[in-house]
């Protein structure tokens, strides 16, 4: 999982095989190890809806399985999924979710040819 967090952009893309986990209804983890031995850590997981919380170092995002079933109906696709949630005050976190297009490209475009091994 690439992770990227600008502003208040909060921006999650994942691979093929990632994707496959969180279908099968695994989470998908990303951990940075931080200099002083802290790790932090983003999870992933489908549920009903749109949720975050935070417990000390790990952050739970669970993203709606219904609009995560329709993205992968249609990839590979350079739209992904975009919500926003609400933050003290008047600032918005927008999430932006995506599978990699390249990957999908590769993994459910690709046609073996002759030199391919089976």
């Amino acid at each position: 999982m690439r992770v990227q967090l600008e502003g208040q952009t909060f921006r999650l893309r994942i691979d093929e095989a990632e994707l496959a986990q969180l279908l099968a209804g695994n989470t998908v983890e990303n951990r940075t190890s931080l200099p002083y031995g802290r790790v932090e850590i983003q999870q992933l997981r489908l549920a009903t809806r749109l949720d975050w919380q935070r417990d000390d170092a790990t952050w739970h995002i669970d993203l709606p399985q219904t609009d995560v079933h329709a993205l992968s109906a249609r990839l590979p696709s350079r739209e992904g999924l975009n919500f926003h949630l609400p933050t003290p005050g008047d600032a918005i976190l927008q999430i932006l979710f995506d599978v990699d297009v390249r990957d999908s490209t590769r993994r459910r475009m690709h046609k073996p040819s002759e030199g391919d091994a089976t």
